[in-house]
């Protein structure tokens, strides 16, 4: 499965906790590695909300919020931030002002690439 590069604004949320804002590193069709401030266990389930920019989509932005399973937590220091590998489980796409046509193609190519 090819990673993308790609530093997209993210809020993650974790059961019994405040939101977390927070940076992807990478995306992929199935998973999506940040870093959080905040410890994490592998195993745990998230909600995480993404936004593709109108340079990703060639439109208006576009916001993407699906349920992801943690399957690795880096920890290299203490003091440092925690990197988080999540395996995607389940996604939708958040309607906003842009266009149905816009929302359908890309769930498409994300239902084909899954």
């Amino acid at each position: 499965m090819r990673r993308f590069d790609m530093r997209l604004p993210a809020l993650v949320r974790l059961e019994g906790a405040p939101e977390l804002h927070t940076e992807t590193q990478n995306v992929s069709a199935r998973g999506v590695f940040f870093y959080l401030d905040q410890a994490v266990s592998a195993g745990t389930r998230i909600e995480v909300t993404l936004t593709f920019p109108p340079h990703i989509t060639l439109t208006e932005a576009v916001r993407v919020r699906f349920i992801a399973r943690v399957i690795r937590v880096e920890n290299p220091l203490p003091s440092a931030r925690i990197g988080v590998a999540a395996l995607i489980e389940d996604y939708e796409f958040l309607r906003s002002s842009g266009s149905a046509d816009l929302l359908s193609a890309l769930q498409k190519e994300w239902k084909n690439n899954s």
